[in-house]
């Protein structure tokens, strides 16, 4: 078969993709940004899905036979609108499949749209699946429950990430969990995709144990094989902060799980009934332990783990490293900034000198901050720690003997740079 997925570089999209390709499928390979990860997709494609019009979406699908719709984003950002990815843009695709004549079109919702929106998430995933079922077409919706699987994204990294803290946060007002794993989502898809399977259902996804979320972090963490941690509770003042710092990190253009729509879709939870689901396709869904059970740890999966929170810290320490810097530099340190071109025999070219260097230091942290601009502002924050080293090392060697150390130093922060490079992506 040529089948279409959409988001085939995410987290469910990408798992999809490459077991078609394994199962001799054409797979015509649809991301937002970048090349896809799959080297032997049939097509590769890159588009947005809220601007795509339907005309282009006819030509795209040319000879396709089915379509995997795995778009989807947590909550608005710049540049991006849950609305848009949802409904009203991926709409023009539903009604492009339909006209195309697509066989089957197998979409992801979400479980429990159903019953309540409390975000803007499910309220848009909820348009998305009335806008499908409203056309002539064999359609499927999928709704799981939260994914996790073997890749380290979204509420598996979570999860892993949680696990290595010493003291797991209990946060006030979440309903209970019934993750499902990846691999028996794609499984799910591969079912539907023969022309003799049912069409125009909606299906939940979801395990068949319901735990909280700190019973899941517990049984990553004895699959680590750390010794159980302790729990607090957050009090319900404090528990929106980390939310809302979240929320300011997706204003950076980051993709952190633990934002303002996430908060509002705990209070849910995510449970269903896994029965008809068994009953129809025959999948067992595998408990978490059994899952963990089969696939013993490796150390990059602690190693992992114990980043997850530390990569925040390591940037956090960049951004204000740089930006402190720059705005001592035309601070208070300005005048230490003078004697030290003075004493390099500079001092006629001091000023130029201090303040180029200050509104460097800050350009390069505001750039570090911003997820689009953070690798551009890691090269060149390694440049300029380079020019320092070097410009200090010709003009004034007698810093290398300085007892705070400013030349010693710059080496840590080189080496703290390639270790934001290496842990920079998320997926």
């Amino acid at each position: 078969m040529r089948i279409l997925i959409t988001g085939a570089s995410g987290f469910i999209g990408s798992a999809i993709a490459a077991h078609l390709i394994v199962l001799r499928h054409e797979v015509v390979a649809v991301t937002h940004q970048g090349k896809s990860p799959l080297p032997d997709a049939w097509r590769q494609v890159q588009c947005d899905i809220t601007k795509t019009s339907k005309e282009t979406w006819l030509e795209l699908l040319t000879g396709v036979d089915a379509v995997i719709n795995c778009v989807g984003a947590l909550q608005n950002a710049p540049g991006s609108s849950v609305e848009q990815i949802h409904h009203t843009g991926v709409r023009k695709l539903f009604e492009a499949s339909s006209a195309a004549g697509v066989r089957r079109f197998i979409h992801f919702s979400a479980i429990g749209v159903d019953r309540a929106t409390p975000s803007q998430f499910s309220a848009s995933k909820r348009a998305g699946d009335a806008a499908l079922t409203a056309l002539p077409i064999d359609w499927v919706i999928l709704r799981p429950s939260v994914v996790i699987g073997h890749a380290a994204f979204g509420g598996s990294a979570l999860f892993r990430g949680a696990s290595a803290l010493p003291i797991i946060p209990k946060m006030p007002e979440t309903a209970p969990l019934q993750v499902v794993q990846l691999d028996d989502v794609v499984q799910t898809v591969v079912f539907f995709l023969d022309p003799r399977s049912p069409s125009r259902i909606t299906l939940e996804l979801c395990g068949l144990e319901r735990q909280s979320f700190n019973d899941i972090v517990a049984a990553y963490r004895q699959w680590f094989g750390w010794a159980p941690a302790r729990s607090i509770e957050v009090p319900t003042a404090l528990a929106k902060l980390p939310y809302l710092a979240g929320d300011f990190l997706s204003w950076l253009g980051w993709r952190p799980p633990i934002r303002s729509n996430a908060r509002l879709e705990m209070t849910r939870g995510a449970v269903g009934d896994p029965e008809p689901w068994m009953q129809m396709t025959g999948v067992r869904p595998r408990t978490l332990s059994e899952v963990l059970t089969a696939t013993p740890p490796s150390v990059q999966e602690r190693w992992f783990a114990q980043l997850y929170f530390a990569k925040f810290l390591v940037f956090l320490t960049l951004v204000l490293f740089w930006v402190g810097t720059g705005v001592v530099s035309l601070g208070p340190g300005f005048e230490v900034g003078m004697a030290y071109m003075r004493a390099a025999g500079v001092d006629h070219m001091a000023p130029l000198g201090i303040v180029l260097g200050a509104i460097s230091d800050i350009v390069i942290g505001i750039g570090i901050a911003f997820r689009r601009t953070c690798r551009i502002a890691l090269y060149g924050a390694l440049a300029i720690s380079a020019f320092y080293a070097t410009a200090g090392t010709i003009l004034l060697p007698s810093l290398w003997f300085d007892p705070l150390g400013p030349m010693l130093k710059i080496w840590p922060i080189m080496a703290l740079i390639v270790v934001a490079l290496g842990i920079r992506t998320d997926r």
